[in-house]
């Protein structure tokens, strides 16, 4: 799905949810990775190959009217698929050869794992990636 498409389809869930009670759930996964980052100054230490130990969040959400029949915005289990993908995708890469038109930030894997999973689950509202335990970077698409 383009990137206009992805922005009108949050566009209309958004919309859908305007004084609607809204339920939301995350998930937690984890993989390991290297990368170098581009357009950094020689002596920054991220303009080297280095590593991290990874933490995806993804974040679903559905009003009441979306909730499967066992009361679910969607079941936990269902994200095996994702956990799988991870692995065989990213865990252990040099992500500089997996996301090839992208410098390869935590903001970029976020974004680039939203779009790459928005269709596979419409419940998708957000993608968050730690590169350690202090530090986050989200991706939500714009929603007014």
């Amino acid at each position: 799905m383009g990137s206009c498409a992805n922005w009108f389809a949050a566009l209309a869930v958004g919309l859908a949810w305007k004084g609607q009670p809204v339920f939301a759930i995350r998930k937690e996964f984890g993989f390991s990775a290297s990368h170098v980052l581009d357009h950094l100054p020689a002596d920054h230490p991220c303009s080297r190959m280095h590593g991290h130990n990874y933490t995806v969040v993804l974040e679903l959400k559905a009003q009441e009217s979306g909730l499967n029949e066992a009361g679910f915005v969607r079941d936990y289990r269902d994200l095996g698929e994702f956990k799988a993908w991870t692995d065989d995708t990213l865990d252990h890469r040099h992500l500089n050869d997996v996301i090839i038109d992208l410098n390869p930030s935590a903001e970029q894997l976020a974004r680039w794992i939203f779009t790459t999973w928005r269709e596979k689950l419409p419940e998708l509202v957000a993608v968050s990636v730690s590169e350690t335990p202090k530090t986050w970077a989200e991706f939500r698409p714009r929603v007014d």
